[in-house]
Formats: structure tokens, sequence, C-alpha cells
């Protein structure tokens, strides 16, 4: 088994972060293999930002990702970018508030994780959102490790609006699931 997610946006929206806690649920809390790289525009915010996490059972000969099995876009750039870089079977998980429009032959799964941030009051979480939604849409990781992995990745005063941005997003994952 080899997965390759591609979480791409803008940066300052934790595009990075999110990726980082995905391969720490693969590898550290399921015992996966996991690999991790990213890329981003020159500026601190507002440049495009990309990261790609591959999971596999056996070893990882090439940490990029060809064509994504997963792709979570949060912004319409990044999008119209990566989205015919999928695999016809991909899981593409967008925030419409963000990406308004996608014209592709896929199923596109719109989670409005800037909303639903705001709505638990601090928009910095909406890549959190997202995690869960793409846990409980591509199933890559487990409910356990992901929610394991974000709580040790934050800081102590921030571990419940976390949780309950994780808990937000496998809801509005699981709402889509097939």
């Amino acid at each position: 088994m080899r997965q390759e997610i591609r979480i791409c946006g803008f940066g300052g929206q934790g595009v990075i972060t999110g990726a980082v806690i995905l391969g720490k649920a693969a590898a550290v809390y399921d015992g996966k293999i996991a690999c991790q790289t990213q890329s981003y525009g020159p500026e601190a915010r507002g440049g495009a930002a990309s990261a790609m996490v591959v999971i596999a059972d056996g070893p990882i000969g090439y940490p990029g990702v060809h064509a994504a099995d997963v792709l979570v876009a949060m912004s319409q750039e990044a999008f119209t970018r990566y989205a015919r870089e999928v695999k016809p079977e991909c899981i593409i998980i967008v925030d419409p508030d963000t990406v308004f429009s996608w014209d592709i032959p896929h199923i596109v799964h719109p989670v409005r994780s800037t909303k639903i941030a705001e709505e638990l009051g601090n928009i910095v979480v909406a890549n959190i959102v997202m995690l869960g939604a793409l846990t409980a849409l591509s199933k890559v990781v487990s409910r356990e490790a992901i929610l394991a992995a974000t709580l040790a990745s934050v800081p102590a005063r921030f571990k419940e609006l976390n949780r309950s941005a994780l808990e937000a997003g496998l809801e509005a994952g699981t709402g889509q699931a097939a």
C-alpha cells in the first residue's frame, strides 16, 4: 500500500503543519512508514504552499507525489495548479469558501473548514478541520492516530480547540463518505 497525499493552499493556512501532523499520525501512531516534503513561495504569508505526505507499508523509494490519492486544496490557485495531478479515484477535498470553481471529472468533497474554524473561535484551525475530513474520507490513518498526533503537536492551551476542530472535520467528512 502506498498513499500519496497533497495538501495545498497559501502560506498562513497551516498546510505544512497539517502535513507534518498527518505524517506523524501515520508513522508514530499507526506504525506505518511516512515521508513528508513541502514547498512554498518566498512570501512569509500569502504565497503558494504545498505539502506532500507519502504513507506506505514498506520502504518509500521516492518521497514525492506523482499523482495524488488524496488532494486537499485550501485555495483556488492551489486547486487550479494541482487538481490535474491526481489519480482517477482521487479523493478531492476543497474549502468552497476559498476554492470557488472545480470543473473536473472527479467527485469533489466540499468542507467549509474556514467557516467551521471561525465558528470554533479561531480561523487558524481550518487546517485541522481539513485533517479530520481527510481522515474520515480516506481512512489513510486511524481516527485515534490523527487525534493523538494533533494533540501531541499543539501547545497545551490550544489542545481543546484543536480537538474540537478535528472532531468537526471528522463529522464533516463522515457526512460525505459514501
